[in-house]
């Protein structure tokens, strides 16, 4: 997915303006959950994810999706991750 398009899609479906986010070679986060839903569109190196649904690894131009509250851990790549990053808050 180009970026052009992946803005206008969270713009669309209500998400925050997106972000960019950088992460370390080799790095990780290790279980953890987000008060927020998450959409982010890979730019550069890889990140993969595990969760209760399994593990997969997102590249660049493919988008990961993460539910809030949703458990997960993240690992990233040899050459890092940076990717571009958009939140949606709970509404009340």
């Amino acid at each position: 997915m180009q970026q052009d398009e992946f803005v206008k899609k969270l713009a669309e479906q209500g998400f925050e303006t997106p972000v960019v986010v950088e992460r370390e070679p080799n790095g990780r986060l290790d279980h953890h959950a987000h008060p927020f839903e998450a959409k982010a569109l890979i730019l550069a190196g890889e990140i993969t994810i595990l969760s209760q649904s399994g593990e997969k690894t997102w590249r660049v131009g493919e988008v990961f999706h993460l539910q809030r509250d949703e458990p997960h851990s993240e690992f990233f790549g040899p050459e890092g991750v940076r990717y571009l990053s958009g939140r949606k808050s709970a509404r009340p």
